[in-house]
């Protein structure tokens, strides 16, 4: 799987997508593989401050329910609602279906994160695709 290059990437499988002072968030789509169907996401409020590495809500699959983190901190200006009747667009799209769009508070904070390139070594090296 080629991740795309113009996101950052964590370990705990969630993608940020920068565009000057605000960002997107999703998770990759080596979670929604391991999750399996997704059935229910749950995101914070718009005007939530969300800290890195943090978590900020829980998605849901058939298998299990998982904690999503934080990529960066910042407040909520976007909630994704179209997930709320249909999860399973995140099985479709992982990399294309965002869960929340935040003002960053430091877009510093995006230099510690994975490049594609690492997060692919990364995920090979848990023994994903």
């Amino acid at each position: 799987m080629a991740y795309p290059a113009d996101l950052k990437y964590t370990k705990e499988h969630e993608w940020i997508k920068p565009d000057g002072g605000t960002a997107s968030i999703g998770i990759t789509h080596y979670a929604q593989e391991s999750l399996g169907d997704i059935v229910f996401v749950d995101m914070p409020k718009v005007g939530t401050e969300l800290t890195a590495g943090k978590t900020f809500g829980s998605i849901e699959s058939v298998k299990a329910v998982s904690d999503l983190y934080a990529p960066a901190s910042g407040t909520v200006t976007e909630v994704n609602g179209d997930l709320a009747t249909a999860p399973e667009r995140i099985n479709k799209d992982a990399h294309g279906s965002w869960l929340v769009k935040l003002k960053l508070k430091d877009p510093a904070e995006l230099g510690s994160l994975l490049s594609a390139a690492d997060y692919e070594k990364f995920v090979a090296e848990e023994g994903g695709p």
